[in-house]
This record gives structure tokens, C-alpha cells and sequence, in this order.
């Protein structure tokens, strides 16, 4: 009995990882059969494509604040993130427009690597100062998780999978979604933001608990 949750995020959004790292831990203690697909979601969609900012001064902007302000606000997420695992870095981090790499990780799950993939594009954008907008920087990753780099280029240098992000764009809209992370179980019920353990180990257990109320 399989517990399907869908996960809607953007790997822009460091609040999205932390949700991520939380959820796999009450997953893990759970010891629940659990199916994760990671559906896209952008929160600027507007960043022109190629274009890379470095993050405190692309939030500065967007929130009329000063860079400064942004590092002291970014202190409380590194603080979470590390005792979640994530050795985030915002001096390195650049802000960028996500959407190939929304369809590279499309790929990936067609594949059977969106796990994978989504892990390794958060964990270069967060900690490494990866591009993740680069064409070539998103090839070097994707065969990193076991894709072929002619097979992602080809996506690349396409419009392939563009329609399936903007489907889940869609239904994120749909549910009536306005942020990420948002997390949906069986698409039954949802949770909304970066909740502490306890939270994601409750919604698997009253997932759990519909699942075997509806087998009696």
C-alpha cells in the first residue's frame, strides 16, 4: 500500500530543500511505502533566460531591501538548513531562471531518476554556486545521476517536456497554491510550507490511515 505524495517546488527556493530534507526524515522514521514525484513550480518566472544575479542582491531588489539585510535573513535558514543536513551557501548562490532545468528534471523522471536529479540540481544551486539556467552546467549534473549527456542536450535543445512543467504549474494553481514548497498526499489532502518533522510524520499517518479505512 503505496503512499503517493506530490511535491510541488522550485529549485530556486532554499525553504524548498529544507522542506524536502524534513519530509524524507519522517518518511524515513515512518517506515511507510512512500512514491515521491517532485512537480515544478517558479517562483520568477520572469528572470530572462541566461541571466544569473548573485541571490542577496536579486532579493534585495525583488524586496526593495539592501543585501546586507538579505544575509542577515539568510543566517536563520543556514542554521535550519544544517541541522537538516544542507550546507547551504548563499554568498555562492545565484539566482537564475529555473525552467530547463524544471525539464530536465522531467526527463529524469521519465527515467526513473527524478529523485535523484531534483537532489543533485538543489544541492548545486544551494551549495555549490551552480548555474542551473547553463545548458552545459545541467548536462554535467544530469549525467552525474545516470543520463545520457546527448539524450539532455537533445531536451535542451528543444521544447521537449516544456508542457509538462507548465502542467504542474497549472495545478499547482489549481489547488490554489501561491507558494512552495506544497506538498500533496494522495491527492487527497496537502501541506503548505517547510514543517518541522513532526508535521510531514502526521499527514503520513493520516494518509496511512485513509489508505487502510478505504481497504476495509
Amino acid at each position: 500500500m503505496t503512499i503517493e505524495i506530490e511535491i510541488w517546488s522550485d529549485i530556486a527556493c532554499p525553504w524548498c530543500y529544507l522542506g524536502k530534507r524534513r519530509l524524507e526524515e519522517a518518511i524515513s522514521a515512518s517506515g511507510d511505502d512512500v512514491a515521491v514525484r517532485y512537480r515544478s513550480f517558479q517562483l520568477d518566472p520572469t528572470i530572462p533566460a541566461g541571466q544569473a544575479t548573485p541571490h542577496a542582491e536579486a532579493l534585495a531588489k525583488k524586496f526593495n531591501t539592501t543585501p546586507d539585510r538579505v544575509k542577515e535573513m539568510n543566517g536563520r535558514l543556514e542554521s535550519l538548513g544544517a541541522e537538516a543536513g544542507i550546507a547551504y551557501d548563499f554568498d555562492r548562490y545565484m539566482s537564475t531562471n529555473t525552467r530547463d532545468a524544471h525539464r530536465v528534471l522531467h526527463l529524469a523522471h521519465a527515467h526513473g531518476l527524478g529523485a535523484q536529479m531534483k537532489e543533485r540540481l538543489m544541492k548545486a544551486q544551494f551549495s555549490e554556486g551552480a548555474v542551473v539556467s547553463d545548458a552545459d552546467t545541467l548536462v554535467a549534473l544530469a549525467t552525474e545521476v545516470g543520463l545520457d549527456a546527448d539524450l539532455v542536450r537533445g531536451v535542451l535543445d528543444s521544447d521537449a517536456y516544456d508542457a509538462d512543467v507548465q502542467a504542474d504549474i497549472d495545478q499547482a494553481a489549481a489547488y490554489g497554491a501561491t507558494g512552495v514548497p506544497f506538498f500533496v498526499f494522495d491527492r487527497a489532502f496537502a501541506v503548505s510550507g517547510a514543517q518541522p518533522v513532526e508535521t510531514f510524520a502526521l499527514a503520513l499517518s493520516k494518509a496511512r490511515e485513509a489508505r487502510e479505512s478505504a481497504t476495509v
